[in-house]
């Protein structure tokens, strides 16, 4: 929950600056049945301050809680990149930032060979780049 904290702070930081913000979880494993939702993917709908689609802020959703590679496989479902940067674009084209909380650590798989880490590098996140 702590990336989220943060995610969530940083969105409030802008919004209350007057820039369009807005928060995306390219995947998230855990959905409240209740919401219909995962709850981080919540909290930084909340945070933000523009209307956006679910299926942009949140492109891979899976109900079970677990490691998102297994929820994909288990879902019969393949986590690529491209609609998570397709999803990246249509929020980046409405928002002034867009800050994306990952799923776990860098380092988790997303399957075929694909991390976190790759997400940020596909959506040119600055924490990336050669310059960080």
């Amino acid at each position: 929950m702590g990336k989220t904290v943060a995610a969530v702070a940083l969105l409030r930081a802008c919004a209350s600056r007057g820039l369009r913000a807005a928060g995306m979880k390219p995947v998230a494993a855990g959905i409240d049945p209740q919401a219909g939702v995962n709850a981080d993917v919540a909290a930084l709908a909340a945070a933000g301050n523009i209307d956006a689609p679910l299926a942009d802020r949140n492109p891979f959703a899976f109900a079970e809680a677990v490691a998102p590679h297994l929820a994909a496989a288990r879902a019969g479902v393949a986590i690529e990149l491209a609609p998570i940067a397709a999803a990246y674009s249509r929020l980046a084209a409405r928002a002034d930032i867009v800050v994306v909380e990952g799923a776990g650590g860098a380092l988790v798989p997303l399957g075929r060979g694909a991390d976190m880490l790759d997400v940020a590098r596909v959506l040119g996140c600055r924490c990336c780049s050669s310059s960080a």
